[in-house]
């Protein structure tokens, strides 16, 4: 049987839980996963309120209205040699 490094078995995980139950107790665990979950939860709502893709919208459409107002001004199209008067031979 080959194992692999990283990856972790049935009986790794079996130990683990053993430690854990050992350390903090019977009682403490439910408190531990309701805390990490409510955490997490919190995390979710924060990032979904945040609104960072209005503000990525807001932000591209003040990028093209500035590069709308660049190309009005833009010199080439002001001084067009069409304009000029050409030298005579």
């Amino acid at each position: 049987m080959t194992q692999y490094a990283g990856w972790i078995g049935g009986p790794e995980i079996i130990i683990i839980l053993v430690v854990v139950l050992l350390l903090f107790g019977g009682k403490k665990i439910p408190e531990l996963a309701r805390g990490l979950g409510k955490g997490i939860k919190d995390f979710k709502k924060a990032t979904e309120e945040s609104g960072l893709k209005d503000d990525i919208k807001d932000v591209a459409s003040e990028i093209n209205d500035l590069k709308t107002s660049m190309d009005n001004i833009n010199p080439k199209k002001i001084l067009k040699t069409d304009n000029l008067s050409k030298p005579k031979k």
